[in-house]
């Protein structure tokens, strides 16, 4: 059976009889008129001793789950801003790499793909992306050739990262450009860099839908080179330790050292970090010396 709705007042209430401290409730209707309490629930679930019953240790403070919120808001938006780079990174190498060797519809090409069932599926996909398109470039495009599919540099410009991402996966495995791309990309390994694009993307619609990325359990599973140009890590994470945020966001920092080799996000981050230093950031998987790993000096 469905739960009744509880005004804002109930539900502070139900949150004291918790055992939830409040600083100064005054404040508390404020923040629960703007953000919702089913969205801060996965902010103080960590904070309870009884799960079941949902009541809070001693010491678990509202505010602290107001500054954890906040501290994912702005965790997101920091790597949003590094996965669009390796977004716009990886269209450009499809197209131009691509283009250069197939000529300039090789999106249209099966020969170069690997299993048919899924190019028809993706094909099927660009053409839907394209035909809703209200983009200027697309718009002129069918106005100027209204029966002539767009070049792949305006047909992929405005497919998502997950669509791309299946491109490139799907290209035949021995494509010289393939691997160009992974190489370009700092790894050895196409399927290194598959993996690790099919895992960025469910990142990015986790933060596109403005969900909660601390602490989240990352469910794409990925792989781990062996050896890469630049040391990432000093360790190999196990499958436990991936399912933390920490090894895949080592990873987006070394693909944007290959993209933007002066990019600012390892300060970024850590500035956040000092900024919100109760976070426990051994909750996203950080390990004690973080700091000391490749990646991060």
């Amino acid at each position: 059976m469905s739960k009744a709705p509880k005004t804002i007042q109930d539900q502070i209430n139900l949150l004291l009889s918790r055992n939830m401290t409040f600083l100064d409730v005054t404040h508390a209707p404020h923040f629960l008129s703007n953000i919702s309490y089913y969205r801060l629930k996965g902010y103080w679930w960590e904070m309870q001793d009884d799960k079941v019953n949902h009541h809070f240790r001693n010491g678990s403070i509202f505010e602290d789950v107001i500054d954890l919120y906040n501290f994912d808001r702005h965790f997101r938006l920091i790597t949003f801003n590094a996965i669009e780079r390796i977004e716009i990174a990886l269209r450009t190498k499809l197209i131009y790499h691509l283009s250069i060797a197939y000529g300039a519809e090789w999106y249209l090409n099966p020969s170069i793909f690997d299993k048919p069932k899924e190019y028809m599926a993706l094909l099927s996909k660009t053409f839907t992306d394209v035909g809703r398109s209200s983009e200027e470039f697309i718009v002129k495009h069918f106005d100027n050739h209204p029966d002539e599919h767009p070049e792949s540099w305006k047909a992929l410009e405005i497919l998502t990262l997950g669509t791309l991402s299946k491109i490139y996966q799907n290209l035949q495995h021995q494509l010289p450009e393939k691997n160009r791309i992974a190489r370009e990309f700092g790894l050895f390994n196409q399927k290194i860099l598959v993996s690790w694009l099919l895992t960025i993307t469910f990142i990015r619609n986790v933060i596109a839908h403005h969900s909660r990325l601390w602490n989240r359990v990352i469910i794409n599973k990925y792989d781990w080179p062996k050896n890469t140009p630049q040391p990432i890590l000093t360790y190999t994470p196990d499958n436990h330790q991936r399912r933390k945020i920490f090894p895949i966001l080592s990873a987006i920092l070394y693909l944007n050292d290959q993209i933007s080799p002066g990019h600012h996000l390892k300060t970024e981050f850590t500035q956040l970090f000092q900024t919100f230093n109760n976070v426990p950031l051994a909750k996203m998987g950080f390990p004690r010396t973080w700091q000391s790993e490749p990646i991060w000096t």
